[in-house]
């Protein structure tokens, strides 16, 4: 009888882990769901983020204008013309649309009314190279990313007029501005975890992903290597996986390790984000394209 219990134990146990890591292996995207361009032309797509509801706002940003999708219906409209030239955006607690506004190398904040108030305008006296992509922490605190990609619109000195390429913490109430990675070579794309703990930043011009600890001062410490790649825009689902852009969209679970590729047939997918009612609707920016993939997971919350 106890051997028999035994082997009885041994093949639940077998079963169980059959299963476990069956379900590591199911594939993020809903069954049966394909890739769906959006019935519109743009010239270069970028920063979408989602409102408390799943509506998506991204940027059309060489016609500078921000577009609105809409997460009942999938209607497109422009929101706000002219936009600042804003890149990445995220939601504040309160509906505020925060923008990294590249035309003045500048950090917005545009209200539901589309009134826009400028957060962050330069640091110690001299112009930031570009805010390119923000993450805000539960608190109200914020991370961006400063990379120097000189444009054809700016009216300024395109020479980096800062030490170098940072990563830069603003508090809550924007009245500290300050440094808080200052070894990257040109950092881009920026998520946090939903509990303000950990930082993921990608060093594109390095070719890699690290992730933070985050300080309640804003400071980051325990610096590791999270995977061997850069990226434009990524985001967080549900189960800890991290979404990377550049050649499509690949995903990595929690431990750095790939674990699926959503091709586009572009030539850059430039940004990504979860949006619709559920929350379960990948939003994908891809050079003149913009894209929504069912998933079967959510955003991370």
């Amino acid at each position: 009888m106890k051997t028999r219990s035994l082997l009885s134990a041994l093949v639940v146990a077998g079963l169980s882990f059959a299963a476990d890591t069956l379900c590591a292996q199911q594939s993020l995207i809903a069954a049966g769901a394909k890739l769906e361009r959006l019935p519109a032309d743009f010239k270069f797509t970028e920063g979408p983020a989602a409102d408390s509801v799943g509506n998506v706002y991204f940027t059309d940003q060489p016609n500078d204008r921000i577009v609105r999708w809409d997460a009942k219906t999938g209607a497109l409209s422009d929101w706000l013309k002219p936009a600042g030239r804003a890149n990445g955006m995220y939601f504040d607690r309160e509906g505020n649309l925060i923008a990294c506004a590249d035309e003045k190398n500048e950090l917005w904040s545009i209200s539901p009314e589309k009134k826009a108030t400028v957060l962050v305008k330069d640091f110690g006296g001299k112009l930031l190279n570009g805010p390119n992509d923000l993450w805000i922490r539960p608190d109200g605190a914020l991370y961006f990313t400063d990379p120097l990609y000189k444009r054809d619109y700016w009216k300024r000195d395109p020479m980096m007029q800062q030490a170098g390429q940072h990563v830069y913490f603003v508090s809550a109430d924007h009245k500290e501005v300050k440094p808080v990675a200052t070894d990257l070579k040109q950092p881009n794309g920026i998520i946090g975890s939903p509990d303000g703990k950990t930082l993921f930043v990608a060093d594109i011009g390095a070719g890699k992903t690290y992730s933070f600890a985050v300080q309640k001062d804003g400071s980051l410490s325990d610096k590791k290597l999270f995977c061997e790649q850069g990226s434009d825009g990524m985001t967080l689902d549900a189960e800890g996986n991290v979404y990377l852009t550049g050649k499509g969209v690949s995903v990595y679970d929690k431990t750095g390790k790939k674990r699926e590729q959503i091709d586009v047939a572009k030539s850059w997918t430039a940004n990504v984000t979860f949006g619709g009612s559920e929350r379960n609707i990948l939003f994908i920016t891809a050079s003149k394209s913009a894209y929504t993939l069912q998933m079967r997971v959510k955003v991370a919350q």
